[in-house]
């Protein structure tokens, strides 16, 4: 996940008068500046980046899926035995951590 991204959320995660970020700066409703924590911001950031690192197998799966289309095919030319054969291999290569 991209650095600025995860310090928007991790300040807003963890400071609750912070309702924007801009240029890594917390501000409230008012746009006046927040006081921040650096400390439970690298916290926070540390614990986002795991919880994405962990979600890996999930974003790799979803690339690799039968389309919503090939699903509604399969539906409807009776062939969900070969939809599952596409599924589970696309697991078997991704396994859950």
């Amino acid at each position: 996940m991209k650095d600025r991204v995860l310090r928007a959320n991790a300040i807003l995660n963890t400071h609750s008068t912070a309702v924007s970020v801009k240029d890594g700066l917390g501000l409230d409703k008012d746009n006046n500046l927040v006081t921040l924590n650096e400390s439970l911001i690298t916290t926070e950031i540390n614990r986002l980046q795991t919880e994405w690192n962990a979600q890996s197998y999930a974003r790799s799966r979803a690339e690799e899926y039968p389309t919503i289309e090939e699903c509604v095919h399969a539906i409807l030319d009776d062939d969900l035995d070969a939809l599952q054969v596409l599924r589970q291999a696309v697991k078997d290569k991704y396994p859950k951590p």
